[in-house]
């Protein structure tokens, strides 16, 4: 079945497109101290090579909001001010020429303060996300649905959103996240409903890495298959490095976007005669940083194996004490069990052209 993306208004993020026929574009945001300029340009820069787009940072306070010059002027990428309680934090971040700003209208000091954020937002140009999660929904909403339900989370959005239009702002994004997966992806298919804004998909709280994968992998790959998200974040108690993986990886089984190898690899049986757990894990460890798009096959037996194995562009089919290299689908050479690993390893760095 053919997925048709909803189509959607596009604005720019610095020099970043989205929306409109732009690529889903991926993001995370950092968890380093932002007054701490070096450590949070390590992480940005970190991310941006496991394919981040866009980098979010946390200004809580007015020592963070002027670090941010110094730590704007040598990104790589755009960067995004999240703001709260403080509408002065955000017009220090527009002064520091941040690319774009995600704030919840609701709780930085009435109208007045809206509009004198939204008005120096449009004199630059700059993009404003409204942020709701489920935990964030006013209470006079709470007491009306029961709840953070779905139905609240848009209401709590679109008055958020006619504030900003109120003002002739338009330069919107628009996010909606749960810790729910079903209450996300209702949430997002009602918004969508509403306005034609871009959406900024992710699945709040998602958990630790493995938990948080499938949460997010369910969440936002149902999102995805319905047409819906403009740009993506995995959300991972962790390092938010790791996030990227999981989030490139949700964007190439759906066919969207490809970055890096795709690895193959079995699950492993009765039938596995080598330690492909190991084998495995060293040839992702090893192409944790290659942008290059390609097909790896790392397999375990001789049912499938051989297939696999030389239907990629390089790939190995272990058997007892041994294995089987082939290079687009062409047998390379048969190697020995304890020389599997350097082998494989040797032939790959031959693939990428680096011996």
């Amino acid at each position: 079945m053919c997925m048709q993306r909803r189509k959607t208004r596009e604005i720019n993020i610095g020099n970043v497109g989205i929306g409109g026929d732009n690529p889903i574009r991926v993001q995370s945001m950092t968890n380093t101290p932002t007054r701490d300029v070096q450590a949070t340009l390590k992480q940005i820069n970190s991310l941006v090579r496991a394919g981040c787009e866009l980098v979010r940072l946390a200004v809580p306070d007015m020592e963070s909001a002027l670090s941010l010059p110094g730590i704007k002027s040598r990104s790589p990428v755009p960067l995004i001010a999240d703001i709260h309680f403080d509408h002065r934090l955000a017009l220090k971040s527009l002064e520091a020429g941040m690319d774009g700003l995600r704030l919840n209208p609701g709780n930085i000091g009435g109208p007045g303060k809206v509009s004198s954020v939204v008005q120096e937002a449009g004199k630059r140009g700059v993009p404003i996300r409204i942020g709701v999660n489920s935990g964030s929904v006013e209470k006079k909403l709470l007491d009306k649905y029961g709840g953070p339900v779905p139905e609240a989370m848009v209401e709590s959005a679109m008055g958020h959103v006619r504030l900003l239009e109120e003002q002739g702002f338009e330069l919107i994004k628009v996010s909606l996240k749960s810790s729910s997966a079903p209450d996300t992806i209702k949430a997002y298919s009602l918004m969508a409903d509403e306005r034609d804004y871009p959406l900024h998909i992710g699945i709040t709280e998602a958990g630790t890495p493995l938990r948080g994968a499938a949460k997010s992998g369910v969440g936002l790959g149902i999102l995805l298959h319905l047409g819906l998200g403009d740009t993506l974040r995995v959300s991972l108690t962790g390092s938010p490095v790791q996030e990227m993986t999981v989030a490139w990886e949700i964007l190439r089984s759906l066919g969207l976007r490809q970055r890096g190898p795709e690895i193959i690899s079995c699950p492993t049986c009765g039938r596995t005669e080598i330690d492909l757990p190991a084998l495995a894990q060293a040839v992702e460890d090893r192409l944790r940083d290659v942008d290059e798009v390609f097909t790896v096959a790392v397999m375990g037996c001789v049912v499938n194996g051989p297939g696999e194995a030389r239907e990629a562009d390089i790939g190995l089919a272990g058997g007892r004490d041994c294995g089987i290299i082939f290079r687009k689908g062409e047998v390379v050479r048969k190697v020995r069990g304890k020389e599997l690993i350097p082998e494989f390893m040797a032939e790959l760095d031959r693939f990428l052209g680096l011996t």
